[in-house]
């Protein structure tokens, strides 16, 4: 009897790990698809909108950074959050600057990518 106890707990801690994990998994997943989906960013519009749009890019993406577990989708997240507190303070008129963040943010959203991989 006390070795049917111990492996139905036993059991049970591995049903509750697996479901840890899944949950786990799944905030990853859910995370990933609304940073990708974050991602677009038009720099063609009126500054003024396109760096309220940041800011509020940039608020999500540190909200999503701050429910999801796995480390490298987290920091791959903040780097991005990063990179819109960054645009919020060029001068968007300037087509150089727009384009040079423009690749910094690919390299931060291949970041995030691989870390969703």
């Amino acid at each position: 009897m006390l070795a049917a106890t111990a492996l139905l707990l036993s059991g049970c801690t591995e049903v509750g790990n697996a479901v840890d994990q899944g949950s786990r998994t799944a905030d990853k997943v859910g995370a990933c698809t609304e940073a990708l989906g974050l991602a677009d960013l038009n720099p063609l519009a009126d500054p003024a909108k396109f760096k309220a749009r940041a800011e509020d890019k940039e608020k999500r993406l540190r909200e999503l950074a701050g429910d999801v577990q796995d480390q490298n989708v987290k920091n791959a997240l903040l780097g991005m959050a990063d990179s819109y507190v960054q645009v919020q303070k060029e001068r968007i008129e300037d087509a150089g600057v727009v384009a040079k963040w423009v690749q910094r943010n690919v390299k931060k959203l291949d970041a995030l990518r691989a870390a969703c991989g």
